[in-house]
């Protein structure tokens, strides 16, 4: 874990203790708005989960620079990540925004997780037969960075 609102964690997510933890601690702060989305693994392509790899150093600093983007705003943005496996119906991710308005929080969540499937140093792998195989259809190269085989 590296911090209260940026968080990985082994396996799957316990989405609702990261959820109420979250919003215990920013309930009182007057913001108006409270919105998070949840990604949760599909079951498709015969897979039995995916399974993640994450570079802990990038991924703090492109969330710092997304703190300091929503602190402009009089915001705050959270995310958790799963490392490792995680298995079908289950949640490998949370992300969530605090704003005085909502209009600045449904804007930065949307903008928010569409920069971290772009940019967000996290790797992806199939679980097939239970062995991770890599994803690279569905993977973007981190700008900036050569490409992962």
């Amino acid at each position: 874990m590296l911090g209260e609102n940026l968080q990985i964690h082994k396996g799957n997510l316990p989405i609702e203790k990261i959820h109420n933890a979250w919003y215990e601690k920013y309930k009182n702060f007057n913001y108006g708005a409270f919105i998070t989305f949840v990604g949760i693994v599909r079951d498709e392509n015969n897979i039995e989960g995916l399974s993640f790899d994450i570079y802990e150093p990038i991924l703090k600093s492109w969330f710092d620079s997304w703190q300091e983007k929503a602190q402009k705003q009089n915001a705050i943005v959270f995310m958790a990540h799963s490392l490792g496996d995680v298995l079908n119906h289950e949640s490998s991710y949370i992300a969530g925004v605090c704003s005085p308005k909502r209009r600045i929080s449904l804007e930065l969540i949307d903008d928010f997780v569409e920069d971290f499937k772009a940019n967000a140093p996290i790797w992806k792998y199939d679980i097939l037969n239970g062995k991770r195989e890599y994803a690279k259809d569905r993977s973007q190269k981190i700008n900036g960075a050569g490409i992962l085989l």
